[in-house]
């Protein structure tokens, strides 16, 4: 059986992740063309680089074998945490690595600093919603025409919230990155 590990992005890991996404948001039977072409282009290269100057485990890598197989992008939403995609690569469908994902994903963000995990499901999308349930997460509502006319899932997840302060989300420009960037060079 393959070692499974769960590992922060580095930016040699972006064209992969970035490609391997695109594929997914393309092939996915659940979303319409409006919906693809949409996320396609909102979470380009430049939304890859934001999310992993936030925290580079915004983006994590599922691996077999030190070989990725899957990802989990993510962002921070005003003390909750956005799952924006979770999906494991074609060639490593029929493994364990999705359920050793969701896993790893509450292990790492369930740390003080959110209140919950949440993500939109379709609600066709069956498999997702199994994983979803198995793993804590409740179907909270059905967002009726949510997103260019279709319906969604609102799934969520408690967690256990401690500190005090709150994030302002995906806000982050080119001067903030950099002051960020410098700041984890010298340690500070």
């Amino acid at each position: 059986m393959a070692e499974m590990t769960i590992r922060a992005a580095t930016p040699a890991d972006l064209d992969l992740i970035h490609k391997e996404l695109l594929d997914v948001i393309a092939n996915s039977p659940y979303y319409s063309d409006r919906f693809k072409a949409h996320e396609s282009g909102r979470l380009d290269m430049n939304f890859m680089h934001n999310i992993m100057a936030i925290d580079p485990w915004h983006i994590m890598i599922m691996c077999a074998d030190g070989v990725p197989g899957g990802a989990m992008i993510s962002g921070p939403e005003t003390g909750s945490i956005f799952r924006y995609w979770s999906w494991v690569f074609p060639s490593h469908r029929q493994t364990k690595l999705g359920m050793f994902g969701m896993r790893a994903f509450d292990h790492h963000w369930d740390n003080g600093r959110f209140h919950k995990a949440y993500t939109f499901v379709r609600p066709e999308n069956e498999v997702a919603r199994m994983l979803l349930r198995r793993y804590g997460y409740k179907e909270t509502c059905l967002l009726e025409e949510h997103i260019f006319g279709q319906d969604y899932l609102l799934i969520e997840k408690r967690y256990t919230k401690v500190t005090d302060d709150y994030d302002s989300g995906l806000n982050m420009g080119r001067l903030a990155r950099l002051k960020k960037r410098l700041k984890s060079l010298v340690g500070a």
